[in-house]
């Protein structure tokens, strides 16, 4: 199996854009959205099966029994998620705000502080048609965001050990969440924007890519927003021996496919053109075939 995985670092750079449109243009029966913050991909590729559904329990949380509670105050001054409170009624925990720590269970001279485990997101994983697309939605102030990327793509490994591509939207941003998504990948191409946060944020995935040893290419979306940042990536990528892919020019047929729920390699446009340059370019990397 080997595993293409589309990151972006900060958000709006059409990193999903480039993943659908790599899924579309390999014709992949396995593939995942690890942005379970925000999963949007199952809308270029909606399922008529309906999926398995699993719930994720992440961090525990704490609970305090009020009849065994001495009203010390150490859980309350020590929380430094102010999760904790007090009323009339003894102590008291926000769910929403405790992150599992388990600081205050800690220190509880009486023991009155218990940790239940707590439903943290939902798992989804759809078998039909051929297609294997494994997902999942982090609930409302859940944390642990990249334990359940982690889940995500166990499921795609243990649904589909015989598929020989597998095609991953990656999580947005820097942290945990895209640690986890490059676990077992072959190859991380980075959907760069032109402008000063996202070379930033491109620098710090190459960084982290580097420290796994996956292999790292980079193609640049809207491009001709800014030709002189475009240039200043194309130089880093070349002072770090990266393969750069290609370039995406701004295209507003890109928004028109997306409201028709389509991918842009669908259209005859110069957006769409272009990804399919990048796609023939990046296929080849996967093999072990550098042809850039």
């Amino acid at each position: 199996m080997k595993q293409i995985l589309i990151l972006s670092g900060k958000g709006g750079t059409g990193k999903t854009t480039v993943a659908a449109s790599f899924i579309r243009l390999a014709k992949a029966k396995v593939f995942a959205d690890c942005d379970v913050d925000a999963p949007n991909l199952h809308l270029l590729f909606p399922q008529k099966e309906e999926p398995q559904k699993n719930l994720f329990f992440g961090l525990p949380k704490a609970k305090i029994d009020t009849t065994l509670c001495t009203s010390c105050d150490l859980c309350r001054q020590h929380c430094r998620f102010s999760a904790i409170s007090k009323d009339g009624n003894g102590y008291h925990v926000d769910p929403f705000a405790c992150e599992g720590c388990a600081v205050c269970g800690a220190l509880c001279p009486v023991g009155a502080v218990s940790f239940e485990e707590a439903p943290g997101g939902d798992l989804f994983l759809y078998c039909g048609e051929g297609v294997t697309f494994s997902t999942a939605t982090l609930r409302m102030g859940s944390g642990a965001s990249g334990k359940l990327v982690s889940e995500v793509k166990q499921q795609i490994k243990e649904a589909s050990k015989k598929a020989a591509l597998v095609i991953v939207d990656g999580s947005p941003g820097i942290g945990c969440p895209v640690i986890a998504s490059l676990s077992g990948a072959d190859l991380v191409l980075i959907v760069a924007e032109p402008s000063l946060s996202g070379i930033s944020d491109m620098e710090r995935i190459i960084k982290t890519a580097g420290i796994f040893g996956t292999k790292i290419a980079v193609c640049v979306n809207k491009y001709d927003t800014h030709m002189e940042n475009t240039e200043h990536i194309k130089r880093l990528c070349e002072g770090l021996q990266i393969p750069f892919a290609g370039v995406i020019p701004y295209d507003p047929e890109v928004l028109r496919a997306v409201n028709e729920g389509r991918t842009i390699v669908e259209k005859d446009c110069p957006a769409g053109r272009a990804v399919l340059e990048i796609f023939e370019k990046t296929i080849p990397l996967v093999l072990g075939e550098c042809v850039v």
